[in-house]
């Protein structure tokens, strides 16, 4: 297949799946905010095609979030008796990717570009496809939660459980990248690994963080699923993937492999320290 039709191919398929899932919910509520979270996307992709940057893409995946989050909460909410529970959920999510977006956007403006998009913005068909698969990463990621919030968390010994895993995940994250800028700044460090603090025990603990906060948000909107929108809870599992397999992790590894792949240092830190966590 031609790569410029692989790429407009790949783009319809992951809007298909999305709004097939969304419709899937029994909700109209969802099934727009998914149509809002690709048209967000699609919006600013023109801009960032025009000059050819990457530098707020991250940014457009938070506002994406926020905005969907925003407009289930204000859609199902009754104003004279609102559902506490979809509140703090969205404000959880919410404080989540202003904190991560404005993180990355802060990262990569210092670095003055993100590395993977080096060969993606020059091609139109890739650059498209992988602001398409933005969407959908907010889209599906998202989807238990903002299907919780339309229908109502309710606070159960879950709900609970899910705010605690939550909070944990947060820290992570947040520890992670303060640990790992912080040692990105002194220039001693310059082209070392950082194997201190949480990294000791982690190679990609940030990631971890991210992991284990989605999982906390499943739990939370676990108890508001009706019948069979409990399938959303796939969730947690999309972001897993996505991490470990496809945009985070293994472009980290490989490129920690060219940078230090013949040192005996860092050959032993992977040796004894998990990806993620024990066998993940």
């Amino acid at each position: 297949m031609n790569k410029n039709l692989y790429f407009l191919f790949g783009s319809l398929i992951s809007f298909l799946i999305s709004i097939l899932l969304g419709i899937l919910t029994g909700i109209d509520i969802v099934k727009n905010s998914i149509i809002i979270s690709f048209f967000i996307h699609w919006f600013l992709f023109i801009p960032a095609y025009i000059f050819k940057t990457e530098k707020f893409f991250d940014l457009a995946g938070s506002f994406t979030y926020i905005s969907i989050v925003l407009y289930v909460l204000i859609s199902s909410n009754d104003y004279k008796e609102p559902n506490i529970g979809s509140i703090i959920l969205s404000f959880f999510i919410i404080i989540w990717a202003i904190r991560l977006g404005t993180f990355l956007y802060i990262r990569i403006k210092k670095a003055g570009e993100d590395k993977r998009f080096r060969e993606i913005k020059k091609s139109f068909n890739w650059f498209f496809m992988t602001w398409t698969f933005s969407g959908m990463w907010v889209s599906i990621c998202s989807l238990c939660a903002i299907t919780g919030i339309s229908n109502g968390i309710k606070f159960t010994e879950t709900t609970y459980i899910g705010i605690i895993i939550f909070i944990i995940g947060f820290l992570i994250e947040i520890i992670a990248d303060s640990q790992k800028t912080s040692f990105r700044k002194k220039i001693e460090n310059r082209d070392k690994f950082i194997t201190k603090g949480l990294w000791r025990y982690s190679r990609h603990p940030n990631y971890l963080g991210e992991i284990i906060l989605w999982i906390g948000i499943s739990l939370m909107s676990y108890s508001a699923l009706e019948g069979s929108q409990i399938f959303t809870l796939i969730s947690p599992v999309f972001t897993y993937v996505l991490l470990v397999y496809i945009s985070g992790i293994n472009f980290l590894e490989q490129s920690g492999e060219k940078k230090w792949g013949n040192q005996k240092e860092y050959k032993d830190y992977k040796s004894r320290t998990p990806r993620l966590i024990w066998f993940l």
